[in-house]
């Protein structure tokens, strides 16, 4: 989001799902495993467990067991109640005066302070850290002296942020910004251990946070263990004994070793299993919506793909996608052809818009092979996708988008796919700029408004632009729509924005995806929040 400030208007910032959708995992201790342990499929987080540096749902489903901010976003409303704040006060929704509850503290017993949240933040704005959250602070005074477009620091500290007392800092912003204080339950703002500055290397292979659960053990590409904290001060305590993570590679496998009784949670049914997960689990099945939109992206910093006239090639492919017969054949009830680069479950007034993409995401052959042939053609004759394909059934639905677009083109197997094995693989090769042809993006929101579906992705320079898009008419609507105190004229200024996509084509909207979660007799009251992770701490053993 670097440039541009969050949306003043936002209603209420809820939950805290990351970036793009990720892999499974389960654990050695499986259904007949520990008493009070649940055992759950994961994936392997793509970076080490920092708060300000996990972008992505695997990382992100460890830090809301590990940490505890300022805010807490109920897991079933989203509604953003105070936490570790006693009070965040402001007169003029600019400058702030945060105080803290007594009695918080980590799970090592340093207590947690107004300095844990001070030094955590300026570490996550710092350029030198590199954290994937950086402009999450943007909008603190002081940030671009700790954060400058190039060269070295200015400062090592924002002057935004003051410590007045143990319990007590200050905030000051460059704007205006009056629901800021419901953003802080997001984990990018959560508090850090003095461990954790003075011995880092440590701190990341056994992470301290100050949640209800501690690490008790992490073996990246295997698993992790987190056990119960029974000192945890706060008022959600782990209602089991603990969670024991285990990365699959194939989700397959991991609902394998559910049905015969080996792992308690799988949170991403596969795709070759949803004809079968109603009789193999009743009402042990979970299929809601959720805040999360599957795309292909393209690599605009490629100039085969960004030059003249491409933006016809890339309205051509997405024409030539049958989404229809996709998500029926494949995904049966848990996807939903996208109609527009936001989700249905924002709804109308939220900003959802089941005509913004248009004829754009319709399948027409015709028009897909005319469109193609008027943008110059294929680069070099092809188009190859890429995904990760250790969860999500991302094989499946690359090889029929391919079919589709060979179909529909007639010209033989000019679509092919690139699966990388591993979400984490597949990570580093988006975030390094490395892709040659279009690449599977899952966004799955921060909170629900559209802005976070919009200027995350597609802003000149956002954390989340991995296609490096830009387009300054797109950069001025955002701009303005965040500026905007009305609710509707915001909403209506992001959907002008939306217009640009749908002639750019930066990325081809593919379905959106319901949350699916399968578990064991051994567990009841597992539920799955509205970003489709499941609250961990709420679940009983049996």
């Amino acid at each position: 989001m670097r440039g541009a400030t969050h949306a003043q208007w936002a209603a209420c910032a809820v939950a805290v799902a990351l970036a793009a959708t990720a892999c499974g995992g389960g654990s050695d201790s499986g259904g007949g495993g520990e008493a009070g342990i649940i055992s759950s499929s994961w994936g392997d987080p793509q970076n080490p467990l920092e708060p300000a540096n996990t972008n992505e749902v695997q990382g992100g489903k460890v830090l809301d067991m590990l940490f505890r901010g300022l805010k807490r976003y109920d897991p079933e409303t989203g509604e953003a109640t105070n936490m570790l704040a006693e009070s965040i006060q402001t007169t003029d929704s600019q400058n702030f005066t945060i105080t803290l509850k007594d009695g918080w503290k980590f799970s090592n017993d340093e207590p947690v302070t107004a300095q844990s949240f001070v030094d955590a933040w300026n570490y996550g704005a710092d350029v030198r850290n590199k954290q994937n959250n950086s402009p999450f602070f943007s909008d603190i005074v002081g940030y671009d002296d700790v954060h400058p477009a190039s060269g070295e620091p200015r400062a090592k500290t924002m002057s935004g942020l003051v410590v007045k007392d143990p319990k007590t800092f200050t905030v000051a912003l460059k704007d205006k910004f009056s629901t800021w204080p419901e953003t802080l339950g997001y984990q990018a703002f959560s508090p850090l251990p003095k461990s954790f500055f003075t011995d880092h290397s440590g701190w990341l292979d056994k992470p301290v946070g100050n949640g209800p659960y501690t690490v008790d053990s992490y073996s990246k590409g295997t698993g992790m263990k987190l056990r119960k904290w029974d000192a945890y001060p706060g008022a959600d305590k782990a209602q089991n004994g603990g969670v024991d993570l285990k990365v699959y590679t194939d989700n397959n496998t991991a609902y394998t070793d559910l049905i015969s009784g080996n792992l308690d949670l799988v949170d991403d049914v596969p795709a070759q299993q949803l004809k079968n997960v109603k009789n193999d689990l009743g009402d042990r099945y979970i299929n809601q919506p959720a805040l999360i939109i599957q795309t292909l992206t393209f690599p605009l910093y490629d100039p085969q793909w960004s030059k003249p006239g491409m933006e016809k090639v890339r309205q051509g492919i997405s024409r030539a996608i049958n989404r229809d017969e996709i998500t029926k054949q494949i995904f049966r009830e848990t996807r939903t052809p996208a109609k527009d680069w936001t989700s249905p479950a924002l709804g109308e007034k939220g900003g959802f818009s089941s005509t913004a993409c248009g004829d754009a995401c319709v399948y027409d052959p015709a028009e897909a092979k005319k469109l193609i042939q008027e943008g110059g053609g294929l680069p070099g004759g092809k188009v190859t996708l890429t995904s990760n394909v250790d969860t999500g059934s991302h094989r499946d639905w690359m090889d029929a988008v391919c079919n589709s677009i060979n179909n529909a083109l007639g010209e033989g197997p000019v679509c092919t796919v690139n699966p990388v094995g591993t979400f984490a693989d597949f990570r580093n090769q988006q975030s390094s700029y490395k892709l040659t042809g279009p690449f599977r993006s899952g966004w799955q929101a921060d909170y629900p408004l559209i802005q976070n579906f919009l200027q995350p992705l597609y802003y000149t320079g956002a954390s989340s632009n991995y296609g490096k898009f830009s387009n300054k008419q797109f950069d001025d609507l955002v701009d303005q729509a965040n500026r905007e105190s009305d609710a509707a004229k915001a909403i209506a200024g992001f959907q002008e924005s939306e217009k640009i996509l749908a002639e750019q084509m930066p990325s081809i909207p593919l379905w959106y995806q319901n949350g699916s979660a399968g578990y064991s007799e051994r567990l009841e009251d597992v539920a799955l929040n509205q970003f489709s992770v499941p609250v961990y701490d709420q679940i009983k053993v049996i």
